[in-house]
């Protein structure tokens, strides 16, 4: 609005004065010219002005759709780092019953397997490094040991008929088996958890956040081939 009331009171005075003091139109004609290429001049910097304000918008949405996009990748990988950590939780509580069923078991075999030291011994070293992993990682390897130390008891235990008659004998092998079975169940969930993340972690482009981020391949809570069909059918353990 000021341009126009300034520029066009500018052509008022000029045609006054040439009408009254006879101004030549060639001086009215340059004044005219001023008036509008001052006008492009100010339509050009509006123009440019609203141009890179529509491109500075254009920029902050893609920025913000970015982000939020790297976000929801990163809250994903975060979700499934978190519902693996949960699977093996319920993994740990089966394995400390199993350790607290441990002694009781090499107390009970010692009575009749009196031949059978080496392989007590090496159950009990296996549960004492099974009971002193802290991490997720240490804690699988760990208890892999003490499964094909426990398999090879058993196997060697047939040998022993009395020891299997043993009431309380008996009772502990049913109780290790209630646990295995629970094992087989949460452990296959917990394999699950890691496969699913492990997948994200891999593919485009979800493993571009996963590199910032430290998020890396986690191991499957995988058992010795020997003993992976009988565990994955939750078998009764009987020595």
């Amino acid at each position: 609005m000021c341009f126009w009331v300034r520029h066009i009171t500018k052509l008022w005075i000029v045609v006054t004065i040439f009408r009254r003091c006879g101004t030549g139109f060639f001086q009215i004609f340059l004044n005219s010219m001023e008036i509008a290429a001052e006008f492009v001049v100010y339509l050009q910097a509006n123009s440019c002005k609203k141009q890179r304000i529509m491109t500075g918008i254009i920029i902050l949405i893609i920025v913000v759709l970015l982000a939020l996009w790297l976000i929801s990748i990163y809250n994903r990988l975060v979700k499934l780092r978190n519902n693996r950590e949960n699977a093996f939780a319920n993994i740990d509580v089966q394995l400390k019953q199993r350790h607290d069923l441990v002694p009781q078991l090499v107390a009970t075999v010692k009575g009749y397997a009196t031949h059978e030291r080496e392989l007590l011994e090496k159950v009990t070293e296996a549960r004492a490094q099974a009971m002193g992993a802290t991490t997720m990682d240490d804690k699988i390897a760990a208890e892999n040991s003490l499964t094909a130390a426990l398999s090879g008891l058993k196997v060697s235990l047939e040998a022993y008929p009395d020891l299997k008659a043993n009431q309380n004998f008996l009772q502990l092998q049913n109780e290790l088996a209630d646990i295995e079975n629970k094992l087989a169940a949460v452990r296959r969930f917990f394999n699950s958890a890691t496969r699913e993340l492990n997948n994200a972690v891999q593919t485009f482009p979800s493993n571009l956040i996963a590199g910032m981020f430290g998020f890396k391949t986690e191991p499957m809570f995988e058992i010795p081939t020997e003993q992976r069909a009988e565990l994955d059918k939750a078998p009764e353990v009987k020595f």
